[in-house]
């Protein structure tokens, strides 16, 4: 009683003040610290009692092997096997299942199937151990092997909700459709539908597999949803870009009177981020302190990564701040998002703040910190950081990592280093790394190079627009006009299409979106009249045309067309809109262009205004004249 309240002390001072202890007594101990997260306590005991107690029993050691299995270290199992088979208890179903988890979950998969193998009865909870362990292992051959031999020994209905789940996220991880529907079929004809774990592990298939209606279908034809089921299918609203469907599903919900749970709390915040709604983000985080969830460090993750992806960095670092048990993942967000941003300085010391409070950093983390050395040309710091991440934190690096090391040196103009780094990679080089000494060659100016690197990216993704488009550009800027016309053309042959650039900018809660040459607002005369004025005002302040920038466009137009690009509406229209002072916070879906920076720049200081764009790549956050990027995006 006392363990089950969580008074762990008093339970020990009953218990070492107990004389006739028992083996009830001790299991009972031992079952406390095993459910409760603590392993390594419940080892001890289990010690102590081999070393002055009765013999272990079955239930004993039913109740030991799932510790061993939180601590995934096989030698502490295989001490606990040693003493089954010293104690006759092998042929007991309930210890030879535990078994199986204990070693399917320190990964010895081997011993866990031969265990399995030899057991003389089984039982429904031994053959979904072995299928569970190879699922959550990623052996999912072998898992759908042992799902089958179990249909086939001991004929469909002997499978229950686990045995279906387990199979069913296998589909869902691996796209295995067609099986997926085979699954689906059987529970149907085994009438486990209406059970909530199987329905919500369908859904999760269907969502993930690419049908979402029939994900849809399941979920609309669900008579007593609950917390899970609601998370599966706002996560498959996610998965398909559908941020404001996402969104919705939460607040449906909550209507319905369901409690969220962090997941639910984490998704709706992942909505709200791809929306970059920030009203709707600060709605959920009122329901997050309403409900308590503000010390869930997951849930304190995603709030700092939400006000940080909707423009708001002051409010992401006050959430950090207010998270006192942080975790790599809570120092990861953060860490991001003061990169986002640009303030690389603020991101250096958060790292080092970080491993000052022993926290091990993850791949995620040396993605930021490398990307912060580039955009602050600190070259030696990524070098050291870089090789850290093997010497110092035994982590192998990721294509991601060598990119940010190219972009370190193309940034810095060391572009025969970069290309040097990247023909030396222990890896094959991929399209990122590449890609950063393109961009690099595009910003020095290096045709050379440039036209070498686009061609071996052109092998590598034949249909990504950008690298075209860089190549383009380099031939622009040394007036190689028809070898530029000839890159867009070689596009055409590929079938290549520029996404179409659309800017938007929420005033009054209401989301305003504009493309390029937008004429289809009510106030587009006063827009276009706006646009005239900031032409004026910007060249009366030093600005000239970038014209390279002026895609499809020709002779004088080409100046001309650079101010119809969609963030320059969207600009004008907060200008004309918004009150005198207040920060201007548009949204891109793509790369905003060096002409619209240079714009941004200069009408930041011409009316005081603070103005933050979010293109693709990162913030931009304008104020007095300069950039927080230090124009490097």
């Amino acid at each position: 009683m006392l363990a089950k309240c969580g008074l762990t002390n008093a339970s020990l001072y009953i218990f070492s003040n107990t004389h006739d202890k028992n083996i009830i007594t001790w299991t009972t101990l031992i079952t406390h610290f095993s459910q409760s997260h603590n392993p390594f306590q419940a080892l001890t005991i289990f010690s102590q009692m081999r070393h002055s107690g009765p013999h272990p029993n079955q239930f004993t050691l039913s109740t030991i092997l799932p510790a061993c299995a939180q601590t995934t270290v096989p030698a502490n199992g295989k001490q606990i096997h040693s003493i089954v088979i010293k104690h006759g208890f092998e042929s007991d179903i309930f210890v030879g299942s535990a078994l199986i988890d204990m070693y399917m979950k320190c990964t010895d998969l081997d011993a866990g199937r031969r265990v399995f193998d030899e057991m003389p009865q089984r039982n429904l909870v031994s053959w979904n151990a072995v299928i569970v362990g190879f699922v959550q292992n990623k052996v999912y051959d072998k898992a759908v092997r042992v799902f089958c031999e179990l249909l086939r020994e001991h004929s469909a209905g002997a499978a229950d909700q686990v045995s279906f789940s387990s199979i069913l996220s296998m589909c869902a991880h691996v796209g295995g459709l067609s099986f997926g529907r085979q699954v689906h079929a059987q529970v149907v004809k085994l009438g486990l539908k209406s059970l909530a774990y199987v329905r919500n592990s369908m859904v999760d298939m269907y969502s993930k597999c690419g049908c979402f209606e029939d994900a849809l279908k399941l979920f609309s034809g669900s008579q007593d949803r609950d917390t899970v089921t609601w998370n599966v299918i706002a996560m498959g609203w996610v998965q398909n870009d559908c941020f404001e469907e996402a969104c919705n599903c939460f607040w449906v919900m909550r209507r319905e009177g369901i409690s969220p749970d962090e997941a639910s709390f984490s998704t709706a915040l992942h909505a709200a981020t791809g929306l970059a709604a920030l009203d709707q983000g600060t709605s959920i985080h009122d329901q997050i302190i309403k409900i308590g969830f503000i010390r869930n460090l997951c849930v304190g993750s995603s709030l700092i990564t939400m006000y940080a992806k909707c423009g708001s960095l002051a409010e992401a670092y006050r959430v950090f701040e207010e998270i006192k048990d942080r975790n790599v993942v809570s120092w990861t967000a953060m860490i991001a998002a003061c990169q986002q941003h640009g303030c690389g300085d603020r991101v250096i010391t958060l790292f080092e703040e970080m491993l000052a409070a022993g926290i091990e950093p993850d791949y995620i983390t040396f993605v930021s910190v490398l990307s912060a050395c580039s955009h602050n040309g600190l070259i030696e710091e990524g070098f050291r950081y870089f090789d850290s991440m093997s010497k110092v934190h035994g982590m192998r690096p990721r294509p991601e990592h060598y990119a940010c090391m190219v972009d370190i040196l193309g940034r810095a103009g060391r572009l025969d280093e970069a290309k040097r780094f990247i023909e030396s990679m222990p890896v094959e080089p991929d399209a990122t790394a590449w890609g950063a000494l393109l961009g690099a060659c595009r910003n020095y100016g290096n045709l050379e190079m440039g036209r070498e690197v686009a061609e071996r990216l052109f092998a590598i993704e034949p249909d990504n627009p950008g690298n075209y488009i860089l190549l383009s550009n380099i031939y622009t800027s040394y007036r190689m006009l028809e070898e530029a016309e000839d890159v867009r053309r070689l596009m055409g042959v590929n079938r290549v299409r520029k996404e179409t650039g659309c800017s938007w900018i929420d005033i009054q809660n209401t989301t305003y979106v504009f493309t390029v040459h937008d004429k289809s607002h009510s106030r587009t005369h006063e827009i276009y009249a706006m646009l005239d004025k900031l032409a004026e005002l910007v060249k009366m302040n030093g600005y000239v045309a970038e014209t390279q920038f002026a895609i499809n466009s020709a002779g004088e137009y080409k100046e001309k067309s650079l101010w119809y690009h969609s963030e320059k509406l969207a600009l004008a229209f907060g200008l004309i809109s918004m009150p005198v002072g207040a920060p201007i916070r548009i949204k891109k879906n793509l790369r905003t262009c060096g002409d619209c920076h240079t714009v941004m720049k200069l009408v930041s200081e011409i009316f005081a205004r603070e103005i933050v764009v979010r293109d693709i790549n990162r913030f931009h956050q304008f104020t007095n004249g300069s950039c927080s990027c230090g124009d490097y995006w």
